[in-house]
């Protein structure tokens, strides 16, 4: 049992700690504009879950036509409006995240993705009537203040940062919305839905830059396609088959923390006394969010 959660818990960890590089290819695209690398980045993914998951989820996508054939007209409504707003949601969240990383700087990248965790638990609450600790929503009203000292200092930074995590935290929402239908197809639908939207601003994508599209940025592009978007994703969702998304959203903050590290130790960012209060008080409202209290009606019984 040991070894079967280690192997679960391995997967998820090696997913984020993944995650937690992904500035390395972005960074090697920083030449080029950021509507190209999204373009390209989704056009490989498309292609590569078209190829491999007849393959190996036949069953799956089969499983998931059935269903939506049986469904009510309510239901397959529901499936066609969350799946593209899903789709929607992705394309927005990746092409911010790659200006940003790109343009701004890779802090407010790392921000958004502790950020999120948060914002996804309070929309859970106002959209899907989840239940909120204590605890967490004192951690909720530290990330606000953490937000408020932010955008004392850079409003524009933190409205990225914002739109990152809002996007995400969206399309989290979609995917509990969507609970009962196979993760891998819904993310080959939301992606071919993202290419769909992108697909008429190609000659835009590729017009009024001197870089074009060469075998150095279709190899880097198929790097950040492999390695940092399929492997993690099936990683991620095997690990989803035995752990709870608690322990997959606890898990989740390696990938901003690596981000954080690799933003002061190998990219020689520099940050102020102002924003590292801010970062310091959005640790703080992980760590809150993410303790565990025993119910005092649980020990008085005991």
């Amino acid at each position: 049992m040991i070894l079967k959660l280690n192997k679960y818990y391995g997967a998820g960890i090696v997913a984020f700690v993944i995650w937690g590089f992904i500035p390395f290819p972005l960074k090697a695209l920083a030449a080029y504009p950021s509507g190209q690398i999204l373009y390209f980045r989704v056009l490989c993914s498309v292609l590569i879950l078209l190829g491999i998951m007849p393959l190996f989820r036949r069953k799956s996508i089969a499983q998931t036509f059935a269903a939506l054939k049986l469904a009510t007209s309510a239901e397959k409504t529901k499936f066609l409006t969350f799946t593209v707003l899903g789709g929607a949601l992705l394309t927005v969240n990746w092409f911010v995240f790659i200006y940003v990383i790109n343009h701004i700087d890779i802090q407010t990248g790392s921000f958004s993705y502790l950020l999120c965790p948060i914002l996804t638990a309070l929309l859970g609450y106002l959209l899907l009537n989840e239940k909120l600790k204590k605890n967490q929503w004192v951690a909720i009203f530290i990330s606000l203040l953490s937000c408020f000292m932010l955008g004392t200092g850079a409003v524009l930074n933190l409205l990225y940062s914002l739109l990152i995590a809002a996007s995400y935290a969206f399309y989290l929402i979609t995917q509990r919305i969507l609970k009962d239908y196979d993760k891998m197809v819904l993310l080959t639908l939301q992606l071919l839905v993202s290419f769909s939207l992108m697909g008429p601003f190609y000659s835009y994508f590729n017009a009024g830059h001197t870089l074009g599209a060469d075998y150095y940025f279709f190899g880097v592009i198929a790097i950040l396609s492999v390695g940092f978007t399929i492997i993690p994703l099936f990683l991620n969702l095997y690990a989803l088959t035995e752990l709870k998304s608690g322990t997959i959203g606890i898990l989740m903050y390696i990938n901003p923390i690596i981000n954080f590290i690799m933003a002061f130790l190998y990219f020689r960012e520099e940050s102020t006394l102002h924003k590292g209060l801010a970062y310091a008080l959005i640790f703080l409202s992980v760590i809150l969010y993410n303790l565990k209290f025993k119910n005092k009606k649980k020990l008085r019984s005991a």
